[in-house]
């Protein structure tokens, strides 16, 4: 009893601080030195944190849970591949990062790897228990909360706001901001000099014109992965708390989840996130225990639906020609390219920019990242950094999706639909390296392969 009120107190602390990541270190960690720390109290609880902050204040945490699993004498029950893939991929990005062609962006990425891992495994082992991962949840879905509240005001309030201001400053010659904004916003590049004149910077202002939302993340795409990770398991869970509450409250609280996560999905204007909610969608409806003939008229027209209001919502963007498509393969080329230049060890973790930058089109946008997770894995660690990360996750999905296909537990297969659309979003984006995104996921799925295996067990012996 003793071990497990000190479980719940870790999952408590461990669900805030992964709060915490959504709220303040939403941004990849190769981004690290250009974030600079707060110098205000102001910027401390509105700006962004660098994110090697997260990795030292998870390093006591992790530690503390390191403490809990040999407290519990806990042994790993799975097959013990899903054990060895992840310590085998970590452990060859450290051969790799002896070969890295950049040192600070590979150090900043070992981090981030150590962390995906660590959760992974305080998941499996610490939160494998219902009670514990609901306590997990409290911060963790409070952060995802305030995250699509921030979404939405951007859309609503903050970016109309802020393009009316940006137009009239520049028509005013800037004298409707003080001088120490102005500077400040020219720190910023949100006022940039052209022709000897301060003119608000173009880009800034067709983000804010576009109104695509971001909430406390690095872009859009960034937040539409964390709506696809824990919208699922928010719903899941608004509807299975009627018994707990009185039924205006229960419908209040459906509404408001509904109402946010489609919202802000909605306004995060990703194409890759509508196509896998369309396709999580239809998994939903496959899996219900209909009759054939409704479940096919069903699926049918979730995808009609979905698929029409993404040809309505997108045709601009595909009559333009598709510029982000076009880019992305570019990428993936190059990724291709320095995959069987350098097969072993790779050009070091977090250094795809650096071969890109010698590969690239001379008419292509510079990237940072590979906007695949998998196809980085290879280009950035060779053949034996890319299969075992693949491995490791399409075996770790496999185990539990086998488990739950006809499990009656919709709290967990809600956190099963929602992993599986964000690896799925991993072959468009670059999630992993942002510690908001990956921690989060990484814990969860350790959180559903131990708790599905205590359940197997549990049958197991009792038959």
């Amino acid at each position: 009893m003793k071990h497990f009120t000190a479980t719940k107190l870790y999952a408590l602390a461990f669900g805030f601080f992964l709060g915490l990541c959504i709220w303040k270190f939403g941004n990849p960690v190769i981004l690290d030195q250009k974030i600079s720390p707060p110098d205000s109290p102001a910027d401390f609880l509105n700006n962004a944190w660098p994110t090697h902050w997260a990795g030292w204040i998870f390093l006591p945490l992790a530690a503390a849970g390191a403490r809990l699993v040999f407290q519990k004498n806990v042994s790993w029950p799975q097959t013990k591949w899903l054990w060895r893939l992840p310590l085998a991929w970590l452990g060859w990005q450290f051969f790799s990062a002896a070969q890295t062609v950049d040192t600070s962006l590979t150090a900043a990425t070992l981090w981030q790897f150590a962390g995906c891992v660590t959760c992974y495994f305080l998941g499996a082992l610490v939160f494998s228990n219902r009670a514990v991962q609901n306590i997990l949840f409290i911060g963790l879905l409070a952060a995802f909360t305030f995250c699509l509240v921030r979404s939405v005001d951007q859309k609503l309030v903050e970016f109309p706001l802020n393009h009316q201001l940006l137009i009239e400053g520049e028509s005013s010659g800037w004298t409707n901001f003080p001088p120490e904004t102005i500077a400040e916003m020219k720190r910023d590049n949100i006022i940039i000099t052209t022709n000897s004149a301060d003119v608000a910077n173009p880009v800034i202002l067709a983000k804010f014109a576009k109104g695509r939302v971001a909430g406390t993340l690095v872009y859009p795409n960034a937040l539409a992965g964390l709506i696809l990770l824990l919208w699922p398991v928010s719903l899941a869970l608004a509807l299975g708390s009627m018994k707990y509450l009185k039924p205006p409250i229960h419908f209040a609280v459906i509404a408001l989840a509904i109402f946010l996560g489609a919202t802000a999905f909605y306004w995060t204007g990703s194409k890759l996130g509508w196509l896998i909610g369309i396709a999580a969608a239809g998994l939903y409806l496959l899996r219900q225990d209909w009759q054939k003939k409704i479940k096919l008229v069903a699926i049918a027209t979730a995808l009609i639906f979905g698929l029409g209001i993404f040809a309505v919502r997108f045709h601009n963007y595909f009559s333009a020609g598709a510029t982000s498509v076009g880019a992305r393969f570019d990428y993936w080329h190059a990724a291709v390219q320095t995959t069987l230049a350098k097969p072993l060890f790779g050009s070091g973790p977090g250094t795809f920019q650096r071969p890109y930058e010698q590969l690239k089109a001379p008419e292509s946008e510079m990237a940072r990242l590979t906007h695949n997770d998998f196809l980085e894995q290879f280009s950035d660690s060779g053949l034996m950094g890319g299969l075992t990360y693949a491995t490791w996750i399409l075996l770790a999905l496999a185990a539990v999706g086998k488990r739950l296909w006809h499990s009656d537990d919709k709290i967990a297969f809600a956190i099963f639909a929602g992993l599986l659309a964000w690896f799925a979003q991993g072959f468009g984006e670059f999630s992993l390296y942002i510690p908001a995104l990956a921690w989060t996921a990484f814990t969860l799925l350790g959180c559903l392969l131990g708790l599905e295996i205590n359940q197997f067990d549990k049958k197991s012996a009792a038959g």
